[in-house]
This record gives C-alpha cells, sequence and structure tokens, in this order.
C-alpha cells in the first residue's frame, strides 16, 4: 500500500508552512525540476494550475437539482458512481417521489438502493432525513440553503441522518456556490501525496486546511475538487499510482520520496 493512504486515528501535531514545504532535493529524483513555494497555499495554486492543464476548466453549473444531490450523495458514500446512479434510478423508478421513498418499507427500499454499498444503512438514513426536512420546511425542499451563511447552511446539513461533512460541502457546493471544498477519498489521498496535507491528516481535518490554502471563489474550489478528483481516478490511484504520466510529478512529495515506488 502506498504509504500516504495509510491513515491512523490522531492528526500529526501541526508542522509550520516552513516545515511542511521544505525545497525538493534534486538527487532524489535525477533531471528533475526542483520548486521553492513561499507556502502551501502557492503550492496549491500551481497544483490548480497544472491540473487545469490537463483537464480543462469547467463551468460551475448545478449538475442536479438539490435534493437529488443530497440524496445522490448520501447513496454515493462507499460507492462508486455507476452504482450511485443505478441505486438512485432503481429508488425512484420504484417510489416515484420522495413521499413514496420516506413512506416505504425499509426493507424493500434497502433492496432498492441495494447496488449502493452498505444499503441496509443507507435506506433508514435517507427515510429519516426526508422526514427530518419535510417537518422543518413543510416540503421535500432545500432550496432556502442558497440564502443562509455557510456556517449556518453546513449546520443544518449535518444535523440529518446520513449526512457527513464531504456530502453537506458537496451540496453547497455544487447546488448553490458556496465557498467549501468537498474533500472524498480521492482529494484527499493526492493532496497527501502531493504535499498539501500531511499523512495523518484525517478528511475532515483535511475540508479546512485545504480551503484554507485556496481563494474563497467557488468555481475555483468547484474545479479543484473535481481536477483532484479525475485525477485521483486516472493517475494517483491507491495502489500502483501512475507516476510517469502524472503532470504533478515535479512538485509531488511522494515522487520525490525515494522509498516510494514509481510506476
Amino acid at each position: 500500500m502506498p504509504r500516504a493512504d495509510r491513515q491512523k486515528p490522531e492528526q500529526a501535531p501541526a508542522r509550520s508552512r516552513q516545515d511542511a514545504q521544505s525545497p525538493m532535493d534534486a538527487r532524489q529524483a535525477p533531471g528533475a525540476r526542483t520548486f521553492n513555494f513561499s507556502g502551501l497555499d502557492q503550492k496549491a495554486l500551481e497544483v490548480h494550475r497544472r491540473l487545469l492543464e490537463a483537464y480543462g476548466e469547467r463551468a460551475h453549473e448545478a449538475r442536479r437539482e438539490p435534493m437529488h444531490e443530497l440524496i445522490s450523495t448520501i447513496l454515493s458514500q462507499r460507492t462508486n458512481w455507476r452504482n450511485e446512479d443505478l441505486a438512485y434510478r432503481r429508488m425512484m423508478e420504484r417510489f416515484v417521489s420522495w413521499e413514496g421513498v420516506e413512506q416505504a418499507d425499509v426493507t424493500a427500499l434497502a433492496e432498492a438502493i441495494s447496488p449502493s454499498n452498505f444499503a441496509e444503512v443507507k435506506a433508514p438514513n435517507i427515510q429519516r432525513t426526508l422526514r427530518a426536512i419535510r417537518e422543518a420546511r413543510g416540503e421535500y425542499n432545500i432550496d432556502f440553503l442558497a440564502d443562509l451563511p455557510v456556517e449556518e447552511g453546513l449546520r443544518w446539513l449535518l444535523a440529518l441522518p446520513g449526512v457527513g461533512l464531504k456530502t453537506a460541502t458537496l451540496v453547497l457546493l455544487f447546488c448553490f456556490r458556496k465557498s467549501v471544498l468537498p474533500v472524498d477519498t480521492h482529494v484527499h489521498r493526492v493532496s497527501q501525496r502531493v504535499g498539501l496535507i500531511g499523512p495523518k491528516v484525517m478528511h475532515e481535518a483535511a475540508h479546512r486546511l485545504l480551503l484554507a490554502l485556496l481563494p474563497p471563489e467557488p468555481a475555483l474550489l468547484y474545479n479543484f475538487h473535481l481536477n483532484l478528483l479525475t485525477h485521483g481516478q486516472k493517475i494517483c490511484t491507491f495502489s500502483r499510482p501512475r507516476c510517469s504520466k502524472c503532470v504533478l510529478r515535479e512538485v509531488c512529495d511522494y515522487y520525490h520520496d525515494p522509498t516510494t515506488e514509481k510506476y
């Protein structure tokens, strides 16, 4: 397993920016260009620039209406996007509406969303989430989040059953263009290997630390998230990362670590 993917339950002691970004030694990778960044924020912007060149800039437009995004993101937890989409389509074909999903037999709902991992846990959480929204708002609608400050919107979403920080930030960024940064497993892994966060930084802390490195511009945060995700899926994979094809290798701590295998 690549060193940067091992996670422990405790966070590493805080490091200064100077300690966290020591210049790379050219002797570790003969012929490689070295970079001296004035801070991790400059390194983050260089990562962003390189990934934009590799994958392009995408228009920051909502891909789904907010309720769809919320429930689909719950379904996506520990599940690939194909099975997430299949689970959502099966659920709506069978139960038709949010009211139908909320009132369904929980076993039948779990069966419908079974392409999504841990369906037996997600089914009651989805029903409790729908019930909480209906009771709080009088309808199955979360469009009001567009008018709330970021922190208030986060608190409201995080109070829903089965909604964690990744789900909440993704809904706020994707649907309402709020200045937050979702950190999924791919964003987390690439950020650790490149050296934007430490090897012991857990997912929740990574949301705050990475967001602090970037300008609070929703379109930039949106593209940073999507491009790190794409890079983690295609190049910086969990096992056997394709370092020889990586546009980040010149600025990547993992690549310049002589103890790691490169493919």
